[in-house]
């Protein structure tokens, strides 16, 4: 889907008196532009990378005189940048834990993490499109992914892949660095470990690539990250609930097992041209980013006025 880029005149005066707040550090006004560029450094979530790199290029042509320098890692490295200080923004697929808020304040005055919904996303569960697997529900998930499960075959979910002579299940998931891995260990694994022996990848991308190239193969990543060699199949809560499609619908109402807001975190209160690019994420024109990069955005009542 492709979405105007919008420019407002409140929001450009809005840019321009935060840049002004925020000034050049006192030099001259024969410096050059590039010299007097406010940066932005923003990490985390590999979920959120591709929206966040986004929402970097399109804030630039309406504020040229900011750069957003975006970085991955996982939403738990976002999370240790920002609780050192060392980032304005960190990207998570989760929540922050009160022992990580508690460690923010400790490190940095007494401020604490401000959070900031910016979409939602359905944590899905992918699978080759050559399976004929349609849905699954979170208790087989979890035999397939936890350290106790016993299913290690697609024969024992009545699954026979074409052209496979050996149908163990390939397990592919995130290091533990991941929001992703987090979320999918305490919502499918009720916050138990992992079975071995799975494929643990940096990158939600790179998740969804293997699972392409692997017919037998199941995996979990972000809606947003979904290709034509991939399908995101139905999950119901259990074998007697509704198996319910991963879709914006679903995932505003909550009817989706695995929906989960995506957030972003400054240290208190932002101020400058970090509060200015916040508000801007947060208007129409950022949230039609969220939609473009496949995400779902946020309702109409929960956006700002530009």
């Amino acid at each position: 889907m492709t979405a105007s880029r919008e420019r407002s005149p409140g929001l450009a005066a809005a840019v321009a008196a935060a840049l002004l707040a925020v000034g050049c550090g006192g030099g001259s006004g024969d410096q050059p532009a590039k010299a007097r560029a406010t940066v932005i450094q923003n990490k985390g979530s590999d979920t959120m990378v591709n929206v966040a790199q986004a929402w970097a290029e399109d804030y630039h042509e309406i504020a040229p005189g900011v750069e957003i320098e975006v970085s991955g890692g996982g939403s738990g490295v976002g999370i240790a940048a920002l609780i050192k200080g060392a980032v304005d923004i960190a990207n998570a697929s989760r929540n922050m834990k009160p022992e990580e808020i508690e460690q923010a304040r400790r490190n940095n005055a007494g401020k604490e993490p401000k959070e900031f919904v910016v979409g939602y996303d359905a944590l899905a569960v992918f699978v080759h499109k050559d399976n004929p697997l349609a849905y699954i529900d979170r208790p087989t998930l979890a035999r397939i992914f936890g350290e106790t499960g016993d299913i290690t075959r697609w024969s024992q979910l009545g699954v026979t892949l074409p052209g496979v002579s050996d149908d163990t299940i390939v397990r592919v998931s995130r290091q533990s660095s991941s929001g992703t891995y987090e979320f999918f260990r305490e919502h499918v694994l009720d916050n138990k470990d992992f079975k071995l022996g799975s494929r643990d990848l940096n990158g939600s991308k790179e998740v969804v690539e293997l699972v392409g190239h692997t017919v037998t193969a199941i995996g979990y990543s972000g809606m947003g990250y979904a290709t034509p060699s991939v399908k995101m199949i139905s999950l119901a809560a259990d074998a007697q609930a509704p198996r319910v499609p991963p879709s914006i619908e679903a995932v505003l109402d909550k009817s989706y097992p695995l929906a989960r807001s995506l957030q972003i975190y400054t240290l208190g209160e932002p101020e400058g041209a970090v509060r200015a690019y916040v508000d801007w994420i947060l208007t129409d024109a950022g949230q039609q980013v969220v939609e473009r990069s496949g995400y779902v955005p946020l309702p109409t009542a929960q956006r700002k006025k530009p």
